[in-house]
């Protein structure tokens, strides 16, 4: 079997679905253009697609960090030469380690892979990194152990990102990503209930399944290129399941822009959240909730000028 990939040539390579493109990446990235460069070689990754456990547990949706797009845009972004997609499925789960690197031949001549402690490829996870020393030092290349990257304690990684993000820690979040936490959608039709209330909202569909943060209220920016908006531009974000009026389960992503109006249908929005406000909460009349909507948004606006969301302390709108 070979796989459908470009013809490279020498090439030094590491693999993964890199979602996030966080720090633990960027370290990782770092090491394989090094190496590539010591062996006068293509720096490559290899992104798996769709997500491994998708393929190993049928029917699970693993929540995304980023649209995949914009990851392939980050890793191009680092200095690598190649950033290549291989599509993942049964069969190339079932391969051997040997025969998967039989398979990137002849488009790639192998120089060397970079690998952490902990990761494997193939059948069973043989491919581990002792594995792929004794692999390569039949087959003339190098496996590169590159140990992961350790902040705060501990290593840094997607679900540890995902886990921080589901607690509304949005500042650690972005610490680990080395980037603001980001959604993209595509704007639908909604109830219109927030238009009603003095609160026009572009409601969010997503062709992936985001990693959403912690129920809430956050300040965002967004950028909505189709329509000239941003990027930037200053924005309240609800995340939830709006309990005020009805609570079906189904959590929805509104967007309201600031100092802006316009037709935003079925245009791509790009969020990023910056900070949570507040979490999300039942109000006993639509009246309390517009109150605590126009408090959310002079939250925001003092967040915007430099200043504290309640005036004092840190984002606290109880």
């Amino acid at each position: 079997m070979t796989l459908a990939i470009p013809s490279i040539g020498p090439a030094v390579i590491t693999m993964g679905v890199f979602d996030g493109m966080h720090l633990g990446h960027r370290h990782l990235l770092a090491r394989t253009i090094n190496a590539a460069l010591e062996r006068d070689a293509a720096a490559v990754a290899l992104v798996f697609s769709p997500h491994p456990d998708e393929v190993i547990r049928p029917g699970t949706s693993v929540p995304r960090l980023l649209p995949p797009d914009i990851t392939l845009e980050r890793l191009e972004a680092t200095g690598l030469d190649r950033a290549v997609v291989v599509r993942f499925d049964a069969g190339l789960r079932s391969m051997a380690p040997e025969e998967f690197l039989d398979a990137l031949a002849p488009a790639i001549e192998l120089r060397g892979i970079t690998m952490t402690p902990d990761s494997a490829f193939g059948r069973g996870r043989a491919g581990t990194a002792e594995r792929v020393g004794q692999i390569g030092a039949e087959r003339g290349f190098d496996a590169i152990v590159v140990d992961p990257l350790i902040v705060d304690g501990a290593p840094v990684s997607s679900s540890r990102i995902r886990s921080t993000l589901s607690d509304g820690d949005v500042a650690t979040a972005r610490h680990l990503l080395a980037a603001t936490p980001l959604l993209r959608g595509v704007v639908v039709h909604g109830d219109r209930r927030g238009r009603a209330l003095g609160f026009p909202t572009a409601n969010l569909a997503f062709a992936y399944t985001p990693a959403l943060p912690a129920l809430g209220i956050y300040l965002g920016r967004v950028e909505v290129a189709e329509r000239g908006v941003g990027p930037g531009h200053p924005a309240l974000v609800s995340v939830g399941v709006r309990p005020t009026f009805h609570d079906d389960g189904r959590i929805l992503v509104e967007v309201y822009l600031l100092d802006w109006d316009g037709d935003l249908y079925d245009a791509t929005l790009t969020l990023e959240l910056e900070e949570r406000l507040r979490e999300e909460r039942r109000f006993e009349s639509a009246e309390a909730l517009v109150k605590q909507m126009r408090a959310d948004e002079a939250g925001a606006r003092r967040l915007l000028a430099g200043g504290d969301a309640d005036g004092a302390g840190r984002h606290l709108l109880c």
